[in-house]
């Protein structure tokens, strides 16, 4: 199978293993760290830009499991995240993986950030190293294996 085509098929099998879990998602931890997640991902390489940073929010906009959130409160953290990534991404990155970390009190909350984090990273269909390694940084966060998510 074509690296493009397991990108896609584990971006897929991720949204339909979040869906399953939908109800379960609801918590302030879980958002917060959703978005942290996200914005980890567009700033992967460094830096983010307009199209990239439009093209997440898209992704969150019209992600069934986080439609359980008001969408421009997702925006608003969204930005906020990658403010603080684009800014410093150094610096950045230990604060918006704090809040990725807050999640870890429900292990299903966690799973779901990691999930996330595949699923907008494969959305282009090129998961690359830049965004594999950040999400694999959440997992250490999240106290989960990498080797759970193929990572």
């Amino acid at each position: 199978m074509a690296l493009w085509d397991r990108v896609k098929e584990s971006a897929s099998t991720m949204q339909t293993q979040l869906m399953a879990k939908k109800n379960d998602l609801k918590s302030g931890a879980f958002r917060d760290a959703s978005m942290a997640m996200c914005a980890l991902v567009a700033a992967a390489d460094g830096t983010v830009d307009a199209s990239e940073r439009q093209r997440v929010a898209q992704l969150i906009g019209t992600n069934e499991v986080l439609q359980n959130f008001a969408a421009d409160d997702l925006q608003r953290r969204f930005n906020e995240y990658v403010d603080k990534l684009t800014a410093d991404f150094a610096f950045g990155k230990v604060s918006v993986l704090q809040e990725v970390a807050k999640a870890k009190k429900k292990p299903a909350e966690a799973r779901a950030v990691i999930q996330i984090g595949i699923v907008i990273g494969g959305a282009d269909g090129d998961f690359d190293k830049d965004e594999q390694a950040v999400v694999r940084e959440a997992c250490f966060a999240l106290d989960l294996p990498p080797h759970e998510f193929d990572l």
